[in-house]
Order: C-alpha cells, then sequence, then structure tokens
C-alpha cells in the first residue's frame, strides 16, 4: 500500500502502483526525500498524521513517519506545538542510538509539512499491557525498574529530562520484552531555561512531580518521581488520583494493595516510596542512587526528614559532567532542521583572532567567567529555511559561504550579510562546505550521498562524486589543492583528484560512522574522527592508518588542523576540545568549559588561538598554550554547529540550528 500525505484526505491508503490518490485526487508521494515510503496510517489528531513507513536505504526496514500539519496557525496552540515537534527530534537526535530509546532516521520539511522520521518499535504500551492483562505484581514493577532506570541514567548523563514519563510513553518491545522509553516531545536540556506560558503545563497531571506543574522546573528526580508513580498505576491499577490522598497528604498503594490481600517485598516498597516523595530533596537525587537501593548494593536511609533535606542535585541550570564511561553512541543522522545535531564543518583557509587580550585591563579572566568584551556580534545573517550545519570564508573574495538543511549552499556578501546567490544541486541536507586556498573552488557534501565540486565564482557544478552509500558528513581539502577528501555515515574514508573529479582510493580501517574529517596543508595525512570516539590519522600516500588517539568519551564531531601541520584540534560530543601534537599523537590540552557537545571548532593561522562552537549555544575563544577560556560569545538561541575564522583574524562566523550565522568582530 501507500498513503497519501494530504493531511485532509479522508481514504489516504492507496496501491503502491497509483500515482493520484483515490480518496482525494491529491498526487502521491511515493518515496519522502527519495527514501521512505509512507504505507499505513498508524493515527492521527489535530497537529497531524503518524504513518507506518519503509526505509528504502535500509532494505525497507519499518519505520514511524510523523507528519505536522495542523489545521490552524498563528494560534499560540500552534507555535507550542511546533516547538515541540522540534523538541522531539532534537532531543532523540541529541540521545543518538540507544537500544530503548527510539532512533532519530530524519526530520525535514516537504511540501510545507514537518516531516521527523524514526525506528519502528514492534510492541504495545505499559497502559495498553495493563488493560489486558490487569495488575503488576511486585517481580515484574521490580523488572520494569530495572529495565528504565539505567535508561535514565542515561538520558540524565546527556543532560535531558524527559518530563512525561507515563504508561503509555513506555513500550513493551515484542522481540525481547524490554521496556522503550518514547516521546520526547517535552523533554528539556538541563541549561534551558523553562518558563512555561500562562495555562500552560509541562507533562501529565498525575504523573508529573508540584515543581514540573506549578514552575516548569525539571530535575532528574522530576523524572524518577514520574516512574514511581507509573510503577504504582501498574502495580494497583488504579490512577494517580485515586491513589493520593490530597487530605493526609499521602499515597494509599499500600492500603489499596492490603485490601486486595496483596503485599510487595519491603525493599521494593521502601524504593517506590522514595522515589514518589513530593518534595524533590526527599526523592532519590539519580537513577543510580535508586538502582542501588533496587539491586540491595546500598545501606537503605530511608526517606530523609524535611528537616535535614539538602538541596535538589542536578537543577536546569546546571548539567550533569559528561559520564565516565562512553554510553552506547552513534546518533543516526539524515537530520532535523531546528536544532542540535553535532556537525561537521571545516576552519577552511581562515586566520585567526587576535591573541593579544585588551590593553585596558591586564588581568586574565577567571576560569568558568571568560570574558566576552573585544568581540561583538555586528551582524545575524537570515535566510536559510533550516539548521545551518557550516560555514567557510572565502580567502579571496569579501564573501561568506554557508549550507543547510534546507538543502541549499548560500554565498552572502560581507560585510553587509546579503545574499550574492543560493545553490540548489543537492537535492537533500548539505552538511559541510569547504573552500580551496585560491577562493574559486568549493566541495559540500550532502545527505543526497554525493559530493560535489563547485566553481564558486559562477556557482556551477564541475564535478558530482559518488561512491558514498549514505550521507557524506564531512570535506576536507589541503592547501595545495589537488586532493579532496570526504567521510560519511558509510563509514568509508575517500579521496578524490579534485580537478579531475576522479575516485583515487578508499582507505579501510574505520571503525564507526565518519563524522569529520581534515587534511594536512601538505596533502600527506589526513585525519578522520566520527562515533567510534577515537581520531585516526592516514598516510595519504599509502592508504595506511598511522595513529589512534583515544581519550574522548564520545563521538568526535569535527577537527581542525593548524596551518603550520603540527597541531590536530578535536571537537567532542563529551563537551570538550582536545588539542593533539600531529607528530607523536600526544595529548597538549582538554579545554573543557563547554557545557554540552561541542560540534565545531577551527584553529588561527599562528596556532595560537582557537574557536569553538557548542550544543550550549556559545563560541569560545582558547589560548591554545595556556588551555584558558578568553572569551565567551553568545547569543544564538539554538546550538551552534560550525564555526570559522576570518583570514584577517577580526571576523568569526557561527552557524546554528537556530538557522542563523553571527558575524563576530574583534573591535578592541
Amino acid at each position: 500500500m501507500l498513503c497519501c500525505l494530504n493531511p485532509q484526505c479522508p481514504l489516504p491508503s492507496n496501491p503502491r502502483t497509483a500515482e493520484r490518490c483515490q480518496g482525494c485526487g491529491h498526487p502521491l508521494v511515493k518515496r519522502l526525500r527519495g527514501r521512505y515510503i509512507p504505507i499505513k496510517l498508524l493515527g492521527q489528531g489535530g497537529f497531524g498524521r503518524t504513518f507506518l513507513g519503509l526505509d528504502t536505504d535500509r532494505l525497507n526496514s519499518p519505520c514511524v513517519i510523523k507528519q505536522f500539519a495542523p489545521q490552524t496557525q498563528g494560534t499560540k496552540s500552534f507555535d507550542k506545538a511546533v516547538k515541540l515537534f522540534e523538541q522531539e527530534a532534537m532531543r532523540l537526535h541529541d540521545l543518538g542510538e540507544h537500544p530503548q530509546i527510539p532512533t532519530l532516521l530524519a526530520y525535514f520539511a516537504h511540501d510545507h509539512y514537518l516531516y521527523l522520521v524514526q525506528q519502528s518499535i514492534e510492541g504495545t504500551t505499559l497502559y495498553q499491557e495493563l488493560q489486558e492483562r490487569g495488575a503488576y505484581d511486585g517481580q515484574q514493577v521490580r523488572q520494569l525498574l530495572l529495565d528504565l532506570l539505567p535508561v535514565l541514567q542515561f538520558i540524565h548523563h546527556q543532560g535531558v529530562i524527559h518530563r512525561d514519563i507515563t504508561p503509555t510513553n513506555i513500550l513493551r518491545r515484542q522481540q525481547d520484552g524490554k521496556a522503550i522509553l518514547i516521546d520526547f516531545g517535552v523533554a528539556k536540556q538541563f541549561s534551558e531555561a523553562v518558563t512555561p506560558q500562562p495555562g500552560t503545563r509541562i507533562g501529565t497531571e498525575g504523573y508529573s512531580p508540584i515543581e514540573q506543574l506549578r514552575g516548569g522546573h525539571a530535575y532528574p528526580a522530576s523524572d524518577l518521581y514520574s516512574l514511581g508513580v507509573t510503577c504504582l498505576h501498574l502495580l494497583t491499577n488504579r490512577k494517580p488520583e485515586d491513589l493520593y490522598d490530597p487530605l493526609q497528604g499521602q499515597w494509599q498503594w499500600r492500603q489499596i494493595l492490603q485490601a486486595a490481600g496483596r503485599s510487595i517485598d519491603p525493599p521494593l516498597a521502601q524504593v517506590l516510596e522514595r522515589l514518589v516523595q513530593d518534595l524533590v530533596g526527599d526523592r532519590y537525587q539519580s537513577a543510580q542512587d535508586a538502582l542501588r537501593d533496587l539491586q540491595g548494593n546500598g545501606a537503605w536511609q530511608g526517606v530523609v526528614p524535611g528537616w535535614v533535606r539538602q538541596h535538589p542535585a542536578g537543577p536546569i541550570s546546571s548539567p550533569p559532567q559528561p559520564p565516565s564511561s562512553p554510553p552506547s553512541e552513534p546518533p543516526e543522522p539524515s537530520e532535523p532542521p531546528s536544532t542540535a545535531r553535532p556537525a561537521t564543518t571545516k576552519p577552511q583557509t581562515s586566520s585567526p583572532p587576535p591573541t593579544s587580550r585588551p590593553q585596558s585591563s591586564g588581568r586574565r579572566p577567571r576560569s568558568g567567567t571568560p570574558r566576552s568584551r573585544g568581540w561583538h556580534c555586528v551582524r545575524t545573517v537570515v535566510g536559510h529555511r533550516s539548521w545551518v550545519m557550516a560555514v567557510a570564508f572565502n580567502p579571496k573574495t569579501p564573501a561568506l559561504v554557508s549550507g543547510s538543511l534546507d538543502d541549499t549552499i548560500r554565498v552572502w556578501h560581507l560585510p553587509s550579510g546579503k545574499e550574492f546567490y543560493s545553490l540548489e544541486a543537492h537535492p537533500r541536507g548539505v552538511n559541510d562546505v569547504v573552500i580551496s586556498r585560491g577562493g574559486q573552488v568549493m566541495a559540500s557534501c550532502g545527505d543526497d550521498h554525493t559530493v560535489r565540486v563547485w566553481n564558486l565564482a559562477q556557482g556551477k557544478v564541475l564535478h558530482t562524486l559518488t561512491g558514498h552509500l549514505r550521507d557524506v558528513m564531512s570535506v576536507a581539502m589541503g592547501q595545495r589543492g589537488f586532493l579532496l577528501a570526504s567521510g560519511g555515515e558509510d563509514r568509508s574514508l575517500m579521496l578524490w583528484k579534485l580537478d579531475q573529479g576522479r575516485h583515487l582510493k578508499t582507505l579501510r580501517g574505520t571503525a564507526g560512522i565518519i563524522k569529520a574529517v581534515a587534511m594536512t596543508a601538505d596533502e600527506q595525512t589526513l585525519v578522520s574522527g566520527g562515533l567510534d570516539n577515537q581520531v585516526r590519522l592516514w598516510d595519504i600516500a599509502t592508504g595506511t592508518l598511522v595513529r589512534t588517539l583515544s581519550g574522548h568519551l564520545h563521538s568526535v564531531n569535527d577537527l581542525a588542523i593548524s596551518r603550520d601541520d603540527k597541531l590536530i584540534a578535536s571537537a567532542s560530543k563529551d563537551g570538550t576540545v582536545r588539542l593533539w601534537e600531529l607528530a607523536t599523537g600526544t595529548l597538549l590540552q582538554t579545554l573543557a568549559e563547554h557545557t554540552q557537545d561541542v560540534n565545531g571548532v577551527a584553529i588561527a593561522p599562528d596556532s595560537r588561538t582557537l574557536v569553538s562552537g557548542s550544543n550550549d549555544g556559545t563560541v569560545k575563544l582558547w589560548d591554545l598554550q595556556t588551555g584558558q577560556c578568553l572569551y565567551s560569545l553568545s547569543g544564538h538561541t539554538g546550538a551552534v554547529q560550525a564555526v570559522a575564522i576570518h583570514s584577517s583574524g577580526r571576523l568569526i562566523a557561527s552557524a546554528s540550528t537556530d538557522k542563523t550565522i553571527r558575524l563576530w568582530k574583534w573591535t578592541g
């Protein structure tokens, strides 16, 4: 079958061979984005429909296609729905791949509607299970906690709070019986300020704690509360409003079990009691603590009395530190257009910001409170319709080039920020752009599995390089302009003859999806990084792996090589930038003041200053000798995906998921 994507269609099911819908007459979309086939309507509501689909790039494996197609626009509820839809894509992406969280496959716009595509998981919700089989026993509840507490530990380590854990948002996977956490539509990053509008509530009443419903505040302990209430619902087959006595301020689940002649083990009962305490400080402050008590590995302390209660841990404004060991990594791209994706872009031919500090103050800023004085946002460049993933200065002309998930490359005039022209050869999102040292040739790569080589002055495609089997994430050139390198989701690292557009070789030995590539100026060494958390150095002439640099706890999102070929900078999802000596592989510095994923990095030509951009929305400048953060620039309302430095050293460009590019100028 083939489903019609017209949101008003009364009968969307059609034969696969049909060209127009039999129900409404609209032309049928055979494949969304050339990849996803909608085959069955699963459900619909006021803001769109959900389809079962087939992913043709993954051997026709099933997927879920969510269509955002509201009936009315311009209302507060519409704006909120747009935000929640984008948030779900953003959170699924932030969490990457976890065996108990649906994997995000794509997020894009088509015919004025938004689409979110995610992994399809066969199973039933715990609410459906409860209706069919009745109340859980103590052992089933204990097993559910053992299944989901590690998942909460994982998402909290990533800085995400789910905020809507209920029996309908937990799926029992048919394949192995594991509990799967779904619906991240209202999830938030720890660092995001949450200011609910009057009359709005975040979460589901009965399951969400008072601090969340009343003030929009959310902590790891808030998710643990919701999980606890979910367990009580499953244990008693009573909804939360029937389990809590507001006059006494007490949960009545024990009495309900006793009246039914049922009981559970005291240790499990104590864990449940602590999960659902009204006061944040009386609850478990981490999933790990709850898991330890559940497994009997911690001495049970009981509920902490209010008069000795400590301040709740992990508020929204304080993101957790990266985990001490890497959780299962890879995010699955083909990704969204409105918030964070660890992207890749090179510090093309750009040059440094000034490394000297303003003369008016000889003091160094203290660590943790870097100064932003001297750098100012002088222009916000607007025009892209989706996430801006890549940015590069042309070293020879007053122009800036950007690539976006709106499927376009745009060339902007400097310093006005006005658009020169738009290039639209990629039918899918553009992930990276790189410009030759001479400023005449540009290479771009995208989700269409291709690399394209352009005559930048004429805006014409010179070569379309095919060979990658999946999205191409990164491209790199050396200073000589003879070679081009590309890496992508198919885990392949390819070398091309730039002027001929000819494939030279594929380097073997990569262990995961490649997200970043960089090439030395002499075109002798290639550096790659990706979802295996490692930086790899390759001899271009022989195609052999020379060295592997380990240390990052999460995927490597971007790479930069200093102009003198002595330093490598690697930006990572673990929130750090690491600086390595290229010749020996020695770790020289770890720069760790970003609070979330670092997506972009660029080294100044004098190798004294580094610029980084992060999911935390900031651009930071670093002294590479001391590892000190010199300046922190804020203003983006989304994640910073890419950064570049102008050859003058007095201009920085940052690209963001807020669909803008900001130009930062040194005025000191």
